[in-house]
């Protein structure tokens, strides 16, 4: 029964994120990305993301080697960005707590739409639990291929807690229950603050899962 947690947004915020991804990649591509290029991307994943800037700066499909030259790019810019004495992220510790304590009952994932080492990264920037797996964009895989991924094997019911439209749309096409985080995602499923306390995280995950056939 995974309890899958996106990251960015819902955990916590790194801010200047697009930014660092326009650049990686004018690194590797020896031209940045512009704003307008950026805003026409279809997905939220980052494999779906430098797809669609790969097909319209060149001409085809990215390729897997050209995935890990961006992710080795990217990693490098967010480490450096976010090293000790220099700027930090923003932690939702609420909800970070809250996680934590789900995990201590169920098997909790993140899936998130970050390249994997960048995932790995920001999990330890926020202070994830490493016994919590993790799973990030993937070639060739949008954001609900991920969720199903993670179920795979896995007796229902299931949730996915995030914080955006494409979150909730992936949850929706998996058939998973969704639990929100901030205002951006209205509907009539639970939605909770960023600042939340813990204890209300976990009370609308075990609400929501009770309601559940």
């Amino acid at each position: 029964m995974p309890i899958c947690f996106d990251l960015d947004g819902t955990l916590g915020h790194f801010s200047s994120g697009f930014v660092l991804l326009r650049e990686a990649l004018g690194e590797v591509w020896g031209e940045t990305p512009t704003v307008e290029e950026l805003r026409l991307c279809r997905g939220s994943t980052d494999w779906e993301i430098v797809d669609d800037l790969h097909r319209m700066r060149f001409g085809r499909e990215l390729d897997e080697p050209g995935y890990t030259a961006y992710e080795a790019a990217c990693i490098a810019r967010f480490r450096v960005t976010f090293a000790p004495g220099a700027q930090k992220a923003q932690r939702f510790a609420g909800v970070l707590e809250g996680m934590h304590r789900l995990a201590s009952c169920h098997q909790v994932w993140l899936v998130s739409g970050n390249a994997p080492g960048l995932l790995a990264f920001k999990a330890e920037v926020l202070g994830v639990d490493a016994a919590i797996p993790r799973l990030g964009s993937l070639p060739r895989h949008d954001r609900t291929d991920l969720l199903r991924r993670a179920l795979r094997g896995c007796p229902g019911p299931h949730l996915y807690v995030g914080d955006r439209p494409h979150d909730l749309l992936a949850a929706q096409a998996a058939g998973m229950p969704f639990v929100g985080i901030g205002e951006a995602v209205p509907g009539d499923h639970p939605c909770l603050a960023p600042d939340s306390e813990a204890g209300h995280l976990v009370a609308a995950v075990e609400a929501a899962l009770k309601g559940l056939p």
